[in-house]
């Protein structure tokens, strides 16, 4: 079974850091590209970031220079170092993995090209 699965995430006070990781388990395919989406309380999902198993990466506007991601292909990790925290980053943090072959390269922030997400971890910044 394939299992995705998001840890990291908690209270923090704006300005504070946080570093949430995803593994993937049980997967049938090579994960050509993972990424990171966010849901706040009431908001609709949005892409955050994502990084292709060259380390092509691409960053929301929102986030590029506080966040940073990054993946560990021998563990079928991935990281989102978080910094700068403010109150706006507050959400649910989604972990998604891909298999499509043409993602190897440059990945995407297209939903509808992951097939496994993870149940998220929650990210809670304070003021």
């Amino acid at each position: 079974q394939v299992q995705v699965v998001e840890s990291g995430g908690g209270l923090v006070q704006a300005g504070g850091s946080l570093r949430l990781s995803c593994t993937a388990s049980g997967l049938t395919y090579a994960p050509y590209a993972m990424a990171w989406f966010r849901a706040a309380p009431g908001k609709e999902r949005e892409g955050i970031s994502c990084i292709s198993w060259n380390d092509n990466i691409y960053l929301a506007d929102s986030v590029k220079g506080r966040f940073t991601i990054s993946r560990d292909n021998a563990k079928n990790t991935v990281y989102l170092q978080m910094s700068a925290l403010e109150p706006a980053d507050t959400a649910m943090y989604f972990c998604a993995i891909t298999g499509i072959i043409g993602r190897n390269s440059r990945c995407s922030l297209r939903t509808d090209e992951y097939a496994n997400w993870g149940q998220g971890t929650q990210v809670t910044v304070s003021s």
